[in-house]
């Protein structure tokens, strides 16, 4: 709440998470959760009671300061297409979340989010987010794109400014009208400059805490952008319109 407040942030979209280096107090515990969080997004973290555990953290934000907080339910992508279906509408819709997300496929198998665009497509289009910084490959992001055509009524996002490979995801999303890009942990600041420029209408403004930091996120949007119609957008107006805020 404090770094939102700093960056002027109005309302944020939360995702579950397993990891939590926010906690650690030394390099002894932040190797432990970071070794968490390689599991987490190279798709081998499955164990149930992990998911449980994120999931109550979510909804307890999420109780705690609705005027804030948006949420995004995660679904577990080794379960079979019938199971995800069923998960979509008991949990992601019944439970009133508005987008599934973050997903993480083990790299190269990026396919496997093909069940949830299915069921989010059979919701009225629930936004996608699925995680873009290594282990994704450039492959899986060609993947995406592929099934993001396929499934056209369904907002894809793809995080992190699609990671090493952020001028592919730029490319692919351009070309691609039902895919967002979102533009947290840019590591040159000239590819902010670029994707927005690329796609104004379909890049959003996310700052990957407590990896990255709202206000040094808000910032860099500042410096590649005029004040205007484009950086609205970028700054909350385009998720807006997806979530129908």
């Amino acid at each position: 709440m404090r770094l939102l407040d700093e960056a002027g942030v109005d309302r944020a979209v939360l995702f579950p998470t397993r990891p939590h280096p926010e906690r650690a107090g030394d390099l002894g515990s932040l190797r432990r959760e970071m070794a968490r969080l390689d599991e987490a997004i190279g798709g081998r973290a499955d164990d149930a009671e992990g998911y449980r555990i994120a999931w109550r953290e979510l909804d307890e934000a999420l109780a705690e300061r609705p005027d804030r907080f948006i949420g995004f339910k995660s679904v577990r992508l080794d379960l079979e297409p019938e199971q995800i279906a069923e998960a979509v509408e008991r949990d992601v819709v019944g439970g009133g979340f508005r987008g599934i997300g973050e997903l993480t496929p083990p790299p190269g198998r990026a396919d496997l989010i093909e069940p949830v665009l299915r069921a989010a497509a059979d919701h009225s289009g629930l936004p996608v987010v699925v995680h873009g910084f290594a282990p994704t490959t450039a492959d899986d992001l060609a993947t995406l794109a592929e099934l993001a055509a396929r499934y056209p009524a369904v907002p894809l996002v793809v995080s992190q400014l699609g990671g090493l490979n952020w001028m592919q995801a730029v490319d692919l999303v351009r070309d691609t009208p039902s895919m967002y890009l979102e533009l947290s942990t840019a590591y040159i600041v000239f590819a902010v400059r670029l994707a927005i420029r690329e796609i104004p209408e379909r890049t959003l403004f996310g700052s990957d805490a407590p990896y990255g930091d709202p206000v040094l996120a808000r910032t860099t949007i500042e410096r590649v952008t005029e004040p205007g119609e484009v950086r609205d957008m970028v700054m909350g107006g385009t998720i807006a319109r997806l979530l129908g805020l």
